[in-house]
């Protein structure tokens, strides 16, 4: 018989188990309310709620369910039963389409018919039958999953959906069909859908930048927020969801776009590179090496700052010319490049010239020159190797390094690197003798 602990008493008790049997009621009451849902037909909620998994006794008795279930049923036949069940309370309640493959095909027939018929009807007309159409097609894909039905459903509701002008919703039903089947056979479809899907939503964003409404509210073809940023997102997942389809290198170049568009030319620079690296015989490369070059130009910071982005363009200037040779005798193409090549030469040129003021300004006139001949050598033709002959010359007598300060001090106070306490430099000092 259970004790009680000083701090329980039978009031106590009773309040839990008060509150346990609310809680069941609200629960029962909560299935009792779902029993009208269209995604329960043909199951019994009673039954559901009451009856034990197959196998499994439904006496009191607390060993007899253990005892049973071992001796008709193997254990994974229980926890299938277990699992289905479970499975079919989670549908019911959450109004999900059961599990029924007959279901799903029946199904997804009706839904294919009312699609056929919407094509033949105007567009005013068709819109509510593909929504008709979507909803039918999703419930075809939750009565089948995980089989070729589904994989079908699942494109048809997105076509559905597309047809309808529900752009967004289109969207998240083409992407949980390539989460669920990565290699599915409507890749290469789902890929021109999502493309145009997010052309059309660049092209929107940019006719309404100027508009004070930061939110969508009323147009379903668009996301509420962020219209270029879905659509960046959306063409970064065509190329995840299959780097080699034919759309890859397009989406990769047009997302490109959209962030010079933006002035990030930092990311611009990133897709353009992937783009050159990854697809070598797209017909993106010439513009992706023009683009490439503008972008890396854009994000250098300065003299004061790293001139890797510098030696990355001129190498890029290099590698256009050698790739393109038949663009390069081009006029405008030719041109683009020289005034490049030119504004890359100034930039290196006024970086080594920042460089050698720098030294000059520290008195250390050794460094300056080196940085000016430098110059010189490098970079003769620009405006900044005329000053760095006039200052070549006016410093060229002067000390490599400045006169150091308070050097009698060296004299005083002996640099603790020239000799170490414990190594004496005379073989015969007392202190070698004493440590040995």
């Amino acid at each position: 018989m259970m004790q009680l602990t000083p701090r329980m008493d039978w009031t106590t008790m009773n309040s839990d188990a008060l509150a346990r049997g609310r809680t069941a009621g609200l629960i029962a009451v909560g299935l009792l309310a779902c029993f009208g849902c269209r995604s329960f037909t043909g199951v019994n909620p009673q039954d559901l709620v009451s009856s034990p998994p197959a196998g499994v006794s439904s006496s009191s008795d607390a060993e007899s369910p253990v005892v049973q279930a071992s001796a008709e049923s193997p254990a994974e036949t229980v926890a299938e039963s277990a699992k289905k069940t479970s499975s079919q309370i989670v549908n019911f309640v959450s109004g999900r389409e059961q599990e029924n493959v007959t279901r799903g095909r029946e199904l997804y027939q009706e839904a294919d018919s009312v699609f056929r018929t919407s094509q033949a009807q105007s567009r005013e007309d068709a819109v509510s039958g593909y929504r008709k159409a979507a909803k039918l097609f999703g419930r075809a894909a939750e009565a089948a999953p995980k089989t070729a039905l589904e994989q079908d459903a699942l494109f048809m509701q997105g076509e559905s959906l597309f047809f309808a002008d529900r752009f967004t919703e289109a969207t998240e039903v083409y992407e949980t069909l390539q989460k669920r089947f990565p290699r599915n056979r409507h890749i290469d479809k789902v890929a021109g859908r999502l493309f145009s899907i997010s052309r059309y939503w660049i092209q929107t964003a940019e006719a309404n930048k100027d508009s004070w409404v930061p939110i969508n509210l009323t147009d379903p073809k668009r996301p509420r927020l962020d219209v270029d940023g879905h659509a960046l997102r959306v063409l970064d997942q065509i190329r995840y969801d299959d780097p080699t389809g034919r759309l890859a290198d397009d989406a990769t170049m047009a997302a490109a776009a959209e962030y010079i568009r933006q002035q990030d030319f930092e990311q611009a620079d990133d897709f353009l590179t992937d783009l050159r690296e990854t697809f070598s015989d797209s017909e993106h490369l010439f513009l992706a090496h023009m683009l490439g070059i503008r972008c890396k130009l854009e994000t250098y910071a300065g003299p004061a700052y790293s001139g890797l982005v510098l030696e990355e363009a001129e190498a890029l200037v290099k590698q256009t010319r050698q790739r393109f040779p038949d663009k390069m005798n081009e006029k405008d193409y030719g041109e683009r490049v020289a005034r490049a090549a030119a504004e890359i030469a100034f930039k290196r040129a006024e970086r080594l010239a920042y460089r050698a003021n720098f030294r000059e300004k520290k008195k250390e006139y050794g460094a300056a020159r080196f940085y000016y001949q430098q110059l010189l050598e490098q970079f003769p033709d620009t405006p900044q190797a005329e000053t760095a002959r006039e200052r070549m010359g006016e410093i060229a007598e002067l000390p490599a390094v400045p006169k150091q300060r308070l050097s009698w001090l060296t004299t005083i106070f002996a640099d603790r690197d020239v000799s170490s306490p414990l190594q004496p430099t005379n073989p015969n000092d007392s202190t070698q003798t004493l440590l040995r």
